[in-house]
């Protein structure tokens, strides 16, 4: 792949672990939620592609859903047997699509706030709310204005931080990941892995622990319900007071239900 990676081990314990974080984060952001864990599962956490301390990545040319391919394959390679699987965001739609191609691999599945909205149907008025929301980001991309990009995606999918108080280098980087965020943004509705195809998760049979905030944007109870629909063996949890980024906001009700959810296998 020839990607210069960063990854780092959270905890010590006897079960294999592998965590993956959300678009502009970094495998850091998992440290509050895991590390109470740390007796059971030694997790691996890397950061992605243009992310943290991983090395850079061009969306020059890419194809749509390129990144989510990468990103798959570099999480695919610290899987050498049966792990507990974690992702945040879109590290929740790359959990999935793993789960989905080689369910044999995963011995749990948590999913924090999935953004595979190709899991709704396109007449679902959310949906078409938020592909016109997609459209209006992608036209910034390609218009060049990057920082209003920025500033729209992180007030629809940040903490709920105000963009000015935002440290400048945050931001500067926020501005120029925003043609990744696209490429990553497009794989979310497009689907081009086929996670959402006929019969994909439902071969999942691995207990699934699906987790989303009473706060997040309004698609991600319906995305949430609509994965589960179609799981086997499979929990939901809303946290209360919580939106979109829970492992930064709510850590300490995300490590409970994890734990919840290694005690199903």
């Amino acid at each position: 792949m020839g990607q210069d990676i960063f990854w780092q081990t959270i905890g010590s314990g006897p079960r294999p672990a592998l965590a993956i974080h959300c678009t502009l984060g970094a495998s850091g952001l998992w440290k509050p939620a895991l590390e109470p864990l740390g007796d059971q599962i030694t997790a691996t956490a890397f950061d992605q592609p243009n992310h943290g301390q991983s090395g850079g990545w061009d969306a020059t040319g890419a194809e749509p859903g390129a990144f989510q391919k990468l990103v798959t394959q570099i999480a695919a390679s610290f899987i050498d047997r049966p792990v507990d699987l974690l992702g945040h965001s879109f590290g929740a739609s790359v959990a999935l699509r793993i789960a989905a191609a080689a369910p044999e691999a995963i011995r749990t599945l948590t999913l924090v706030e999935p953004v595979l909205f190709a899991a709704l149907p396109e007449s679902d008025p959310e949906w078409q709310a938020l592909r016109a929301k997609q459209d209006h980001l992608e036209e910034m991309i390609a218009a060049g204005d990057l920082e209003r990009a920025a500033r729209a995606f992180m007030n629809d999918w940040g903490a709920g931080q105000p963009w000015e108080t935002i440290p400048e280098h945050h931001r500067a980087r926020f501005i120029q990941q925003m043609p990744m965020v696209g490429n990553i943004s497009s794989a979310n509705f497009e689907d081009p892995g086929q996670i959402a195809r006929e019969g994909g998760m439902e071969a999942i049979d691995a207990p699934v622990m699906i987790v989303h905030g009473d706060r997040s944007p309004p698609t991600m109870p319906l995305v949430c319900n609509a994965i589960a629909a179609r799981l086997q063996d499979v929990g939901t949890a809303c946290i209360p007071g919580a939106g979109h980024m829970i492992p930064a906001t709510h850590p300490a009700q995300l490590t409970d239900l994890i734990a919840m959810n290694l005690e199903r296998a």
